[in-house]
């Protein structure tokens, strides 16, 4: 299977991942209520500069970690335009892990698994914390937190994941070089 065989359910139905064909697509599972949602503000700048060069955002609020996405669809949506000025769409509200995960971000962890947090003091902070929720949360592939990226390119390819203590102008460039 490719990424192009998914569908993402969005606030007006489904979405075939077909439609994104020969773009380049940053993905990532997003929330209101966290410590990174200032990185949508990073995002939409990313989507301005690259949208007209082949860039797409799919955006999938989840309300997993900490229920930091609570409210409906239409709420989130509208605490992004308003406080971020969003333009990218904006998927449902869904899951990324367990059994009642999207199917794409099951295939997605499959392509690109963890492979750390970096360095800093965000990195340390989400590694104490999620020691204590998941003792092996360093072995498995499932999304950590909100705000994990993952890029792919125009031939469908996951490239990259980012973790949200990523920095963003690394995002960036990662999305460039692609563009």
């Amino acid at each position: 299977m490719s990424i192009y065989d998914y569908t993402v359910p969005s606030r007006s139905g489904d979405v075939s991942m077909e439609e994104y064909k020969g773009k380049v697509l940053l993905i990532v599972n997003t929330a209101t209520g966290c410590g990174f949602t200032p990185q949508y503000e990073d995002i939409e700048n990313i989507y301005e500069e690259f949208h007209d060069k082949g860039l797409e955002v799919i955006d999938v609020p989840c309300n997993q970690f900490a229920g930091q996405t609570p409210g409906t669809d239409e709420e989130i949506h509208e605490f992004c335009t308003l406080r971020y000025k969003t333009q990218f769409p904006q998927m449902k509200k869904s899951d990324v892990n367990g059994e009642t995960a999207l199917p794409l971000f099951t295939y997605l962890k499959s392509q690109k698994g963890f492979e750390g947090f970096g360095k800093g003091p965000k990195a340390l902070a989400m590694s104490a914390m999620l020691k204590k929720l998941d003792k092996n949360y360093k072995t498995n592939t499932d999304i950590k937190w909100n705000f994990t990226k993952f890029v792919v390119d125009r031939e469908g390819n996951v490239v990259a994941r980012f973790e949200p203590t990523a920095k963003m102008e690394s995002v960036r460039e990662c999305v460039a070089s692609l563009i």
